[in-house]
Order: C-alpha cells, then sequence, then structure tokens
C-alpha cells in the first residue's frame, strides 16, 4: 500500500511538471543567469581571506584571515567613503522610494484613457536610456555653459559650477534617478492597484467619501503589502549605488561627496590591483546591506503582517 501510495505521487508530480514545462523553460534562462553571473562568482569571495597572487592562483594563496577587513575598517579613509554610500542610500529611499507611489496613483485618478497612455509612454521612456547617455546629458545641462546655467542667466542668477560642487553632487544624483525610474517603478504599483476591489470605492461614494478619502483609505491600504515588500527590497540595496553614473560624474572637486564604497573598490581592486583588499571591502559592504535588509524585514513583522520571511 505505502508503495503504491508512493508511485501515485511520483506519477503526480511528473503529471504536474509535464503539464507546466512551458513554464519552467521560461523560469529557466533567468535561473542560469544569476547561477552563473550571481552565485558561481561567490567562489572568488575567498581572496578577500587570502593574500591573492595571480600567478599562485586561488587556492595556492596563503591565507590571512580578516587583515583586510582590519585594515578597512581602521583605514581612515573608511568613514568618509561609508557616509557617502549611506547618504546617497538613504536619499534614495526618501525620495526615489515615494516617487513611484505618487506617480501610481496620480496614473489611477486620470479618468481620460488616452491621456493617461500618453503620459505613461513618456515616463517609462528615460528608463530605456543607458546610463552613459543619462550622465552625458547630465553634464551638458549643468555644465558652467550649459542649459541650466544659460536659464540662471537670463534670470540674473550668476552660473553656477554643479558639477564641481559637492553639496550639489547627491542633489543631482537623486533627482536624474527619479527622472530616469519613477515611471517604470511606478508599473508594479498599477499592477497592485487592479487588484484593489471596485466596489469599495462605489461604498465609500455612497459614503460621501471624496476622492482624497478614497485614496487614503481603500486605494494606499490595498497596495500596503506591495509597498512593504518593496521598501525591504529597498533598504536592502541601500548600500548599492549606480556605479556606473558616479564614475561618470565624479572628479575630483565633487569627491567629497561622490567618492562611494563601489568606486573605491573599483580603484583598488582593477586599477591599483590589489584584489584581495577589494574584495574584502565589497564583502564588507554586503555585508552591510544585508544588515540593512533583516532590519527592515523584522521592522516589518513588527509593524504589519508582511514581510520576506
Amino acid at each position: 500500500m505505502r508503495a503504491n501510495a508512493t508511485h501515485t505521487k511520483v506519477s503526480m508530480i511528473r503529471r504536474s511538471i509535464y503539464q507546466s514545462r512551458h513554464f519552467y523553460l521560461m523560469f529557466l534562462l533567468p535561473f542560469l543567469y544569476y547561477f552563473m553571473f550571481h552565485y558561481v562568482p561567490m567562489y572568488g569571495v575567498i581572496i578577500a581571506f587570502k593574500d591573492y597572487n595571480v600567478f599562485q592562483g586561488i587556492m595556492n594563496s596563503p591565507w590571512v584571515g580578516t587583515r583586510y577587513f582590519e585594515k578597512f575598517l581602521t583605514d581612515p579613509y573608511f568613514y568618509k567613503i561609508f557616509k557617502n554610500t549611506l547618504l546617497i542610500g538613504i536619499y534614495h529611499i526618501l525620495f526615489s522610494f515615494p516617487a513611484p507611489i505618487v506617480l501610481a496613483l496620480l496614473f489611477n485618478e486620470l479618468t481620460h484613457l488616452g491621456f493617461k497612455r500618453l503620459v505613461q509612454t513618456f515616463s517609462y521612456l528615460p528608463h530605456f536610456l543607458s546610463t552613459v547617455v543619462v550622465a552625458g546629458m547630465i553634464v551638458n545641462f549643468f555644465a558652467y555653459n550649459g542649459i541650466v546655467n544659460n536659464v540662471l542667466g537670463k534670470l540674473g542668477i550668476t552660473p553656477v559650477h554643479f558639477l564641481m560642487l559637492p553639496e550639489w553632487f547627491r542633489s543631482i544624483y537623486i533627482s536624474s534617478e527619479i527622472w530616469q525610474s519613477v515611471g517604470w517603478g511606478a508599473i508594479i504599483y498599477l499592477a497592485a492597484l487592479t487588484s484593489v476591489d471596485p466596489q469599495l470605492y462605489e461604498a465609500a461614494k455612497i459614503d460621501g467619501a471624496n476622492r482624497w478619502k478614497q485614496m487614503l483609505h481603500i486605494t494606499l491600504p490595498g497596495i500596503a503589502p506591495t509597498i512593504i515588500i518593496l521598501f525591504i527590497f529597498n533598504c536592502g540595496s541601500v548600500m548599492s549605488v549606480s556605479f556606473e553614473k558616479i564614475l561618470l560624474l565624479y572628479n575630483g572637486s565633487n569627491a567629497a561627496a561622490s567618492d562611494v564604497i563601489p568606486l573605491y573598490v573599483y580603484r583598488r581592486g582593477l586599477v591599483a590591483s590589489d584584489f584581495s583588499y577589494a574584495t574584502a571591502v565589497g564583502l564588507c559592504n554586503s555585508l552591510i546591506a544585508l544588515f540593512f535588509l533583516v532590519s527592515a524585514n523584522k521592522l516589518s513583522k513588527k509593524v504589519s503582517e508582511t514581510s520576506l520571511w
């Protein structure tokens, strides 16, 4: 009897897999991508604990324990790049994270379908521009003789060296991130809005609730689980700033605000060929991000019923 039950279960599993084979094939490509480019390279993390030598290889290089971690944490430069990375990450959560939510709510209030689609299309377009193009646009617009300073000059305001001043770097970077990602990020919230029961809005209208109260008491609670999950993900990526954009906008004058951990890893690892130290710095950055992710998940568990695990 037990053997027959086991055989029946195996047959059901095989039948289920065969019936869903198209979905498994669709899943295969992203699985191979993440396996090959995200999990297999993790083997190289062990060079953070070794005095890595290219000619000796990873396994034959001598172990040094946590020497490079201690070196990084006691480096006077650590506080500067950690502060810059953390501030950009926090500003990203404070300003870039709510922007797609606000845009999705505004789209939800539009009644003219044609105008809504047109605005959505234009809001998506910046997402498809490469980082190099966006950085080039920023350099041209905010140059001393660029469009922004030309407009300021016509208004009687003295031109500003925006990209040379550290105090302007974070504002320009975060603004460009919002412009580039707000439309694309709103897609998720627009999809979540479709799950909100329309009958709730009809009942609210009968009770005399205006559009503002409907949004506060129906729309936002309806998409709250999606907002919380994405907020946790954003907390986990608080240390993962856009390295490419910062590298293209970085210069000696704005280094006080633009020098971040990924840029430091690039200089020490690829430019100076100090692979072990650069790996240790990158691993520290990942551990800090993991701390924020776990903390955000625990906080979400305490204040709501939604969490990643």
